[in-house]
């Protein structure tokens, strides 16, 4: 079955070369000029990766990956002319796989696009991404207090069904398999991220104050992962 290749971008040009680029590696390439288009376009399914622009006409490409991950586990490469740091570390925070800024070779593009679809097949079991929302049976349980569904991806807090983003599902899981356990930033990356050496630590505390608000809100403010300075994190055991 060949890659089927969603690109979400505005400007024609640059929408043909990379189509072009695609087409020489085999993959088959679908090419929406608007995010709305674009979301009509996954709601159809069967999508490998999506390329999306973040400079689009009708919407924020940071926004639409947010509404997308909402219901989707498909990769995401961000493609964006704006090189700052915090555009880069807010892009892969919400939930994106990797950042192009523009221009670029659409030769490395393609490279990226094999890079990611094999870290996240080798995650997923090679499947092709679906809806979130599909229904399968709970795999593991932990003190009564997390649910961990790990077909799905999902994590109950308390009977509450977190909305969590693909990082911070798998730092739960982390804390969720060694309660008490206390993990530096470094060993979060090592064990989380796809590309440890492409994170900072202030990503991962980003993540965690995120993961904290969630907890929180699940548990009338009260939440379980501890801060052990200089140390790292952990999650309190229960008694």
């Amino acid at each position: 079955m060949s890659t089927k290749i969603l690109l979400i971008e505005d400007e024609p040009s640059i929408a043909d070369t990379i189509t072009y680029a695609f087409s020489t590696e085999g993959f088959e390439c679908i090419w929406c000029a608007t995010g709305a288009e674009g979301l009509q376009e996954i709601a159809n399914g069967g999508f490998n990766i999506i390329i999306l622009d973040v400079g689009l006409p009708d919407c924020n490409g940071f926004e639409l990956c947010k509404i997308i991950r909402k219901d989707y586990d498909v990769p995401i490469i961000f493609l964006t002319a704006r090189s700052e740091e915090i555009d880069r570390v807010v892009g892969l925070e919400i939930g994106g796989d990797d950042y192009m800024v523009k221009p670029f070779s659409p030769r490395e593009l393609a490279a990226r696009v094999k890079a990611v679809l094999r870290r996240t097949q080798s995650i997923r079991g090679g499947k092709q991404a679906a809806p979130t929302s599909a229904t399968t049976p709970v795999q593991a349980l932990t003190d009564g207090t997390f649910v961990v569904d790990a077909d799905r991806c999902q994590i109950t807090y308390n009977g509450t069904e977190l909305t969590l983003s693909r990082y911070e599902y798998r730092l739960l899981n982390v804390f969720i398999n060694k309660p008490g356990w206390v993990f530096s930033r470094e060993k979060l990356m090592d064990m989380v991220w796809d590309e440890p050496e492409a994170s900072m630590d202030r990503t991962v505390d980003a993540h965690i104050k995120s993961l904290r608000a969630k907890l929180r809100a699940a548990n009338n403010g009260e939440e379980p992962i501890k801060t052990h300075r200089g140390m790292g994190y952990s999650l309190k055991e229960n008694k």
